[in-house]
């Protein structure tokens, strides 16, 4: 599966991430204080009861939530969850891909490339500043003066999950 890094409005991003939120916390409360004083009404009073209903009240969220997430205002949000799902992945492979781009291998050094920008896409998004450290930036200069070397773009807008195969997992 292929995945392409798109341009998104970092602050309309934040304003739907806490009004989700803010909006899931709330049905949370509520449905957990449904089921809690339905169970508790139905059996009587127990903590048990109470903790079950607070959890049946974070199962119905979780169902209403699967059901919202394919809706066009989430446009936003399943971005960011797919760039942080494949920002993860890439990083338990970093370590061979590092080997990689010491060797000039162009596929790690596209995989690096990639999770670099995406890395700092979602710091922008998360209205963060990239906390690069003095290992990061130079494993960044060393990256775009290999890809300079090789006559390589400058910038990876997409990444192939098939293309982590050929490094072994640390």
């Amino acid at each position: 599966m292929v995945f392409t890094l798109e341009q998104h409005d970092p602050s309309s991003y934040q304003r739907k991430a806490r009004m989700i939120s803010i909006a899931m916390a709330g049905q949370l409360i509520v449905f957990g204080l449904l089921f809690s004083m339905l169970l508790t009404s139905a059996f009587g009073s127990s903590l048990w009861l109470n903790a079950l209903g607070v959890f049946l009240g974070l199962l119905a969220t979780s169902a209403m939530f699967a059901v919202l997430k394919d809706r066009p205002w989430m446009t936003e949000m399943r971005y960011v969850w797919q760039l942080k799902h494949h920002l993860s992945h890439i990083s338990g492979y970093l370590q061979p891909l590092r080997r990689g781009v010491e060797e000039d291998n162009r596929v790690a050094l596209d995989i690096v490339t990639f999770y670099h920008q995406g890395m700092t896409q979602l710091a922008e998004l998360n209205g963060r500043t990239t906390d690069d450290d003095s290992e990061r930036l130079a494993e960044k200069m060393q990256i775009r003066l290999k890809r300079e070397e090789l006559g390589l773009p400058a910038q990876v807008d997409s990444f192939d999950q098939q293309d982590l195969k050929a490094f072994k997992r640390r």
